[in-house]
């Protein structure tokens, strides 16, 4: 049975642009053209879809997964033991920030302290400590989503002032709405993928 690139992205809830980017890098090449010359992909083609989207959730990117697919299966436990120990080493890192801002909360004496220090220092020590924007913002989320009293200390001690803390909070707050949101669209998708 031949497949075309519309049933291939309904089946796996890809975008018609996705498909033909692999085909594009080589990742996912159709087996054969129509005589419209349209993609036309193999029982094949779709294992190796099904292989690429389950490589996909694991976090490996497109050039790691191509290297997997076109080499010997010995690839495949040393690419996933060299993500896995990746992951660890930022779920550490991620643990290690919580541990440090569960402190700081729980810590008054810290908070005063940390109330001499400028914002812009404490947000460069942050940034220091392996944060980027993206991680600031899901330090800011969780802790409104956690501890909304403690997020209103922590701005304060950090001398935010109250126009830009309530922006911060609110925007912690959005995000969180549209995190709960998605999530039953997110299982469908890696359902499906």
């Amino acid at each position: 049975m031949n497949y075309s690139v519309s049933q291939l992205c309904k089946q796996f809830s890809l975008s018609r642009s996705t498909l033909l980017y692999y085909d594009t890098i080589a990742l996912l090449k159709p087996s054969s053209r129509g005589h419209n010359n349209y993609r036309r992909y193999s029982q094949e083609d779709v294992k190796r879809l099904e292989q690429i989207c389950t490589y996909r959730q694991t976090g490996l990117s497109l050039k790691q997964i191509k290297f997997l697919l076109e080499g010997p299966e010995d690839r495949i436990k040393e690419t996933l033991e060299k993500r896995l120990e990746e992951l660890n080493r930022q779920i550490n890192r991620i643990k290690n920030q919580q541990h440090l801002i569960l402190s700081i909360l729980k810590n008054e004496e810290l908070l005063k302290r940390l109330q001499i220090l400028e914002k812009d220092t404490l947000v460069e020590v942050l940034k220091l400590s392996g944060l980027d924007e993206d991680e600031m913002d899901k330090l800011h989320t969780k802790l409104e989503e956690t501890s909304p009293e403690g997020h209103q200390i922590f701005l304060e001690a950090l001398g935010v002032d109250k126009e830009e803390i309530k922006e911060i909070r609110q925007y912690a707050r959005n995000i969180n709405t549209e995190k709960q949101e998605s999530q039953p669209n997110k299982k469908e998708e890696m359902q499906s993928c």
